[in-house]
């Protein structure tokens, strides 16, 4: 079995963003094939901000209907960190240390209890290193 990788929400976000097809085929690609391995993770919080963006920023908003579909088909199946006060003590802990964004360090932080060693991330920088995971930018 490959390595565990995790995907920062814009990853998903591209999966579904018909705007920028190169992008699109990237995040589609990676999704496809590490949710095929079962090598894919995702956080809670993850699915939050793809639902905010998806059913309330996006100019092309999906229905209740298709929400509930991605959840159970795409989601779920990724889905594996939840929230918990391990996870904000060390998301603390990381924003401290590396001055992250809070929300940039709840990612790092659910990444590394996930034991994944790669975060894909076009947010972060690509190569940075936090502990065992490498931030990978698939779009560069």
């Amino acid at each position: 079995m490959s390595a565990k990788v995790f995907f920062d929400t814009n990853i998903l976000v591209y999966a579904r963003d018909d705007r920028d097809p190169r992008k699109q085929r990237i995040a589609s690609r990676l999704l496809t094939q590490h949710g095929t391995s079962r090598t894919g993770i995702i956080s809670y919080q993850v699915v939050q901000e793809l639902f905010n963006v998806l059913l309330v920023k996006a100019s092309h908003k999906i229905s209740p209907i298709d929400a509930q579909e991605l959840l159970e088909t795409v989601l779920r199946p990724l889905l594996f960190v939840h929230s918990s006060t391990i996870l904000f003590s060390e998301a603390i802990r990381l924003q401290e240390r590396y001055r992250l964004s809070w929300y940039d360090s709840l990612i790092v932080a659910a990444a590394q209890q996930a034991g994944c060693k790669l975060l894909y991330s076009e947010d972060l920088q690509h190569g940075q290193q936090f502990g065992p995971v490498t931030i990978h930018n698939p779009f560069l």
